[in-house]
């Protein structure tokens, strides 16, 4: 999972902490951001509560009145309606809630969601490359095939001022199988993923 050069390893420790950092602060944020837009929802619960009251009471009172003789059941029409009345308030504040509810669980899952997708899309695909590289030169670079293979590696993708360092006919002495060459070119390659040299 890790480099075996020291700086390289660093870099790699740091890099992955401040990952799983920035993944726990991003979910952090989402679920502040999901109570905050949830606080929204108070008006809408105490107006589902003093709605649900009043309805409560109104009814309680009409069915007092409605026992008056006589003119009970002519008493009773109008606490019947203000109770459902105050029932339509209720409802509006219960609607109201679930919508906060909606809204709070869509934005604090999008603060979350966009940075984890960043580091799922971006981080994680380079990261798990860098480990099949490694771990494929790490198992060849002991081999002779191995080096070989390392140094063409080298050869193809390490840039021109990289190589020449290496001596002015250092393709020339891959060429002619000099073995100095082979291993100083395996080595560059393997410098280069954060390994350490083959072992002679």
């Amino acid at each position: 999972m890790y480099a075996d050069r020291l700086p390289t390893v660093i870099r790699q420790i740091l890099t992955d902490l401040f990952v799983v950092a920035w993944c726990y602060a991003w979910v952090r944020v989402g679920q502040w951001v999901h109570d905050t837009v949830l606080k929204l929802g108070v008006p809408g619960r105490k107006l589902e509560g003093a709605g649900a009251g009043i309805a409560d009471n109104l009814a309680d009172a009409g069915g007092k009145v409605g026992r008056v003789p006589l003119v009970g059941e002519e008493l009773t029409t109008p606490f019947a309606k203000a109770a459902d009345a105050a029932r339509v308030i209720a409802d509006a504040g219960r609607q109201q809630q679930e919508i906060v509810g909606d809204l709070a669980l869509v934005l604090g899952i999008g603060m979350a969601a966009v940075p984890l997708i960043l580091v799922l899309l971006i981080w994680l695909p380079k990261r798990l490359r860098w480990m099949r590289r490694a771990g494929v030169a790490a198992a060849v670079r002991d081999e002779p095939a191995g080096r070989d293979l390392l140094a063409l590696r080298a050869l193809a993708s390490r840039p021109l001022s990289e190589l020449t360092r290496l001596g002015p006919d250092i393709a020339q002495s891959w060429r002619n199988g000099d073995a100095a060459a082979v291993d100083a070119l395996a080595a560059l390659e393997l410098k280069r993923l954060g390994l350490r040299p083959a072992r002679r």
